[in-house]
């Protein structure tokens, strides 16, 4: 029997989960990934995408940040 498992995420979560999956699928693409590394590649890949979106955050300022509220 499998166990379901449910999320919920924020907006911003889900952004860097996909980023996180598009860096992981690199890494399995270039034959870096296996059985034995998997779950290492999985944290590489997350650590990477948080670390690209806080960077991001700090340089690129959205719509709401720059115009002031009233």
């Amino acid at each position: 029997m499998t166990q379901e498992t449910f999320l919920s995420m924020q907006a911003s979560e889900s952004v860097v989960a996909r980023m996180a999956a598009t860096i992981f699928a690199a890494y399995v693409q270039n034959k870096e990934v296996n059985s034995t590394n998997e779950e290492e590649y999985i944290k590489k890949a997350g650590d990477l995408a948080a670390r690209l979106a806080n960077y991001t955050d700090k340089i690129v300022k959205s719509d709401e940040e720059w115009m002031k509220k009233e």
